[in-house]
């Protein structure tokens, strides 16, 4: 079969390898692509929002399965515009992807069905905002509504950090559209957990857990990025914490989205805080997360296009998601000045030296081909993912791998994965 990978990240770079494995497939295109994945998928110049552009592509070639990676084209329809022409894709519909797409609305779906979560509230005015903040409790969370590539949350220590925060992003629009509206939540101590799951509208099978590196810095400094690095599975996600999540979350969040009339097919990721007061949900996605896709499906022991055909036919029912008993770290190697401004264009050396190992994986986030050779082209530019018997094993061989490669203005951040010595 002919797949069409829709996206340009390393999450798409690791979804194109566990894809390339399936005997079931003989041709990937991936569109627009990067140069890592270019080496096992035809890349396409199409962006990822020129729909009518990728559904004509996928009709020209007579694709028979489309796997979108990204968040805006979902939330923008694409899997709608598939279907409508008759052709087969892997995500939800615009009415389910809104699970990610509006923060406001997850959260009122939260609260109406009984799904744990931070106390919170909903603003379209700034005003209001500004005048809740007079009796609120701090530290508190600000977040901007709609969708902004994982930075438009802001973690405010007092009020004069918080008004500063609701103007940045209401009024002065420092993530556009996206606050339009805020949710302003109560903040949540704990350790952070990811999980990944497939859904076919119905059932949900779990992935492995997994826990990201949001900012820049050491210690946790810094800005908030698309994520720095993950490790799988989390010590702290216990098989306690795992069935309270299935009675309590995750189920709840599937059927809430169908009793809502908004069937949800495709991953749904579940962003947990777990708290003194139990598990919690920070946030949903409604696709892989990146990176955390960079350490899960490494770890897949199905065929993935079994996987996502079974979602897409409604038969999650009939499998049985299995992982290897292993465990996976990824460091990003970043462009110095990530996530404000940065420089592109550097000529990447050392990739050669992942070739032919199955342990250790060089994922392309921002990369492109100069002159036939790979540069750098974006803010993080490539995941170090190396696997092991064990976490520790594991995190040791990434960071030994992160010195395989080197480009100009290369940073990274060297505590990916400390948690696991506090286990």
């Amino acid at each position: 079969m002919k797949v069409l990978i829709v996206g340009s990240g390393g999450r798409e770079h690791a979804i194109a390898m566990s894809v390339k494995k399936s005997p079931r497939v003989d041709k990937i295109y991936c569109a627009p692509g990067n140069a890592g994945i270019g080496q096992i998928a035809e890349c396409v110049p199409i962006k990822a929002m020129e729909f009518d552009k990728l559904v004509a592509f996928a009709k020209e070639k007579e694709i028979d399965l489309t796997i979108v990676g990204m968040d805006d084209p979902l939330v923008g329809g694409i899997i709608d515009e598939f279907e409508a022409a008759g052709l087969r894709a892997f995500g939800p519909r615009k009415n389910a992807a809104i699970l990610e797409g509006s923060k406001a609305f997850s959260k009122d779906l939260m609260k109406k069905y009984g799904i744990p979560t931070a106390a919170y509230e909903n603003f379209d005015d700034p005003k209001e905002a500004l005048a809740y903040l007079e009796t609120a409790h701090f530290p508190i969370v600000l977040k901007a509504d709609g969708l902004a590539l994982g930075k438009g949350v802001l973690i405010c220590n007092d009020k004069a950090e918080a008004i500063e925060g609701v103007r940045s992003i209401m009024q002065d629009k420092k993530f556009g559209s996206a606050g339009n509206r805020m949710v302003i939540e109560e903040f949540m101590t704990g350790r952070e957990v990811s999980v990944l799951s497939f859904v076919d509208g119905d059932t949900i099978r779990i992935m492995s857990s997994a826990q990201d590196h949001k900012r820049a810095g050491d210690g946790d400094t810094g800005l908030n990025t698309g994520g720095m690095g993950t490790f799988s599975p989390s010590p702290f996600y216990t098989p306690e914490v795992d069935a309270y999540c299935r009675e309590h979350i995750f189920q709840k969040t599937v059927d809430a989205m169908k009793a809502e009339g908004r069937e949800f097919k495709g991953v749904i990721f579940f962003g947990l805080m777990l708290t003194q007061d139990g598990p919690k949900v920070l946030e949903y996605n409604a696709r892989f997360g990146d990176p955390e896709a960079q350490v899960v499906l490494p770890r897949l022991k199905n065929d993935l296009i079994d996987v996502v055909e079974a979602c897409i036919d409604g038969t999650l029912k009939d499998i049985r998601v299995e992982f290897e008993d292993n465990a996976a770290v990824c460091v990003v190697l970043a462009s110095d000045g990530y996530p404000v401004s940065y420089e592109k264009g550097f000529e990447i050396k050392g990739l050669e030296n992942f070739e032919g190992k199955d342990d250790y994986f060089c994922f392309h986030a921002g990369s492109a081909l100069k002159d036939g050779k790979p540069v750098t082209n974006g803010g993080r530019v490539l995941g170090i993912t190396a696997t092991g018997e064990d976490l520790k094993k594991a995190r040791e061989k990434a960071y030994a791998a992160t010195e395989w490669v080197s480009f100009e203005n290369k940073y990274m951040r060297h505590d990916i994965g400390k948690a696991i010595d506090e286990a």
